[in-house]
């Protein structure tokens, strides 16, 4: 079986590899169990996804890490650099000293040298030590970025990571960023689809030379962060049916005519290889026009981090009205 080729674009961060406008992700509530994503990846390998995406908060660093192992073992690649590897740090090490040491525990975790991107999974800290999850509002603490995207300077200047970026912020936490970065984050993780399309925070980045990846970008029905809004619209449902596409097909091509990465969340097969199937034809202008007008809502408000005593008070001042 001939593998599909996927289209790759060059990030701002000046790495000589190429990233993967498809990758897999591997976050899945309830967390799965490691042999799960293990066959996972290997299929995705097997269609010719080389774009792979994990967490600390996933806990599928170590079986993506053994999935590219046993991928070279077999010869299905030559070798890890012929995967785009990323990781997130999460809130509990969201400080400066805490940045170097979790990157270097991600490291060990999946026996790289180094990753491809390594994303600030959230604006938000919490304490030291605390449960990563479920987030206990108490642990939730006030942020130095600036501190911190220090160190994820340092990171990328030693190697052990080719490109820094972040995930979940808004245009105005984007421009604070920009402030302060002597390497401006090449990409930016975030919630977007039909339903959620992200307009302002889209124009923002391409404008700032920051990749947007699209998380969630056919919705989903995850109990954590999806939503129904997109698999179970009449207007996506209508054009899925007249090009002989399905919903799913639909709005992944959406989001890719947007000129954004998509990061796609399947474990099936199946539906790994229909994903690929989005490349060979387009949208017309009517029908960009019909989701354009799609109500918007979005799904994941993250509203675990949300205390009137703590740091952040509402869901409008962790997402500057991006709401």
């Amino acid at each position: 079986m001939a593998l599909q080729t996927i289209p790759e674009v060059t990030l701002s961060s000046g790495n000589a590899k190429t990233m993967p406008v498809l990758g897999l992700g591997t976050a899945a509530d309830p967390f799965p169990a490691p042999e799960v994503v293990v066959k996972a990846v290997l299929e995705a390998i097997e269609l010719g996804y080389r774009m792979f995406d994990t967490a600390s908060l996933y806990q599928t660093e170590e079986a993506l890490g053994e999935a590219i192992s046993q991928a070279v073992s077999l010869g299905l690649i030559k070798s890890r650099d012929d995967v785009f590897i990323s990781s997130k740090l999460w809130c509990t090490d969201n400080h400066a000293d805490c940045v170097l040491p979790a990157l270097q525990k991600c490291l060990k975790k999946m026996k790289f040298e180094y990753l491809d991107q390594y994303l600030i999974h959230f604006p938000v800290s919490m304490r030291p030590g605390a449960s990563p999850f479920p987030v206990n509002v108490k642990d939730v603490v006030p942020t130095d970025i600036k501190s911190v995207w220090k160190a994820m300077e340092e990171c990328q200047t030693l190697g052990l990571t080719k490109s820094i970026g972040v995930s979940n912020f808004s245009c105005k936490k984007l421009a604070d960023l920009l402030t302060f970065a002597k390497i401006p984050p090449a990409v930016n993780q975030v919630e977007m689809n039909p339903a959620w399309q992200q307009g302002k925070l889209r124009e923002f980045c391409q404008a700032n030379g920051i990749r947007i990846a699209a998380f969630s970008p056919i919705g989903g029905p995850d109990a954590f962060w999806g939503t129904k809004g997109v698999l179970e619209c009449n207007v996506l449902m209508e054009i899925a049916k007249s090009k002989g596409k399905s919903v799913a097909q639909v709005a992944l091509r959406w989001v890719y005519e947007q000129g954004v990465v998509i990061v796609m969340k399947s474990f099936n097969k199946e539906r790994l290889k229909q994903n690929l199937e989005i490349f060979d034809w387009e949208l017309s202008d009517e029908e960009s026009k019909k989701i354009a007008k799609i109500p918007q809502t979005r799904a994941y408000p993250a509203e675990m981090f949300i205390s009137e005593t703590g740091p952040i008070k509402s869901v409008e001042e962790l997402w500057d009205g991006e709401i």
